[in-house]
């Protein structure tokens, strides 16, 4: 048998109907702004509900999205502040001591977790900072590698990456062949993948226990929605 063919029959649809088709479009063409704008309206949807449904996770269980980041404060991890950072950003450098005085303040109720949200597009050195950071914290020096990179912002670049590991005596090896792992990727990777779950586009960004604020904000603003958590429990 010649010319066997597998697979679905397909049928091509009349000519005179595709002809009707584009003129409808060319005289309605309010119909595909309307599909579009639809389309646009489900998805920006879908993208509330997953975002509603992972706050909703984050104020039942805040321990679980700890992870492997770096953490410091309090053990008992029932009031959990998820800190979203970049740190070539300079409001990030303007909220990492606000931060620093709030976990020196409130270290025994909150445990503090940093989140890396490097901003690439618009910040190139985001993410080999973010890099040097988890190699850093696999010696257990983060917070201090994190504090001596928004202190020399104005420097980032693999001379200070370096520079700050030798000050801080890492082991030199064992530090490049962090930063520069897959491993590396991976875990600033899970931080991207949960900032887009919480349909995060800038940074800072914090979380306590699911209640969310952004920016530089004050101590005080820390401090009220620490109370309004702590008021819920």
């Amino acid at each position: 048998m010649a010319g066997l063919l597998l697979g679905s029959c397909q049928q091509s649809p009349p000519a005179d109907l595709e002809t009707q088709v584009l003129e409808i479009l060319r005289e309605n063409p309010e119909v595909i702004l309307e599909s579009v704008q639809a389309y646009q309206q489900q998805q920006q949807q879908s993208q509330q509900n997953s975002r509603n449904e992972v706050v909703q996770q984050m104020r039942q269980s805040p321990a679980e999205f700890i992870g492997d980041s770096p953490q410091k404060g309090a053990e008992a991890q029932e009031i959990v502040m998820l800190e979203f950072s970049d740190f070539q950003c300079p409001f990030c450098e303007q909220a990492s001591g606000t931060v620093t005085e709030f976990i020196e303040k409130h270290g025994d109720r909150v445990t503090l977790v940093f989140k890396h949200l490097p901003l690439v597009s618009i910040h190139p050195q985001a993410l080999p900072a973010a890099r040097a950071s988890w190699a850093a914290q696999q010696q257990g020096q983060f917070w201090e590698y994190r504090s001596a990179l928004f202190e020399n912002q104005d420097r980032l670049g693999d001379a200070l990456y370096v520079e700050l590991a030798q000050e801080l005596n890492l082991d030199m090896e064992q530090f490049e062949g962090d930063r520069t792992s897959d491993a590396s990727i991976t875990a600033v990777q899970t931080d991207l993948e949960l900032a887009d779950q919480l349909g995060l586009t800038g940074t800072p960004a914090f979380f306590i226990n699911g209640e969310a604020f952004t920016g530089a904000v004050s101590l005080e603003d820390m401090e009220s929605v620490l109370e309004q958590v702590t008021a819920q429990q």
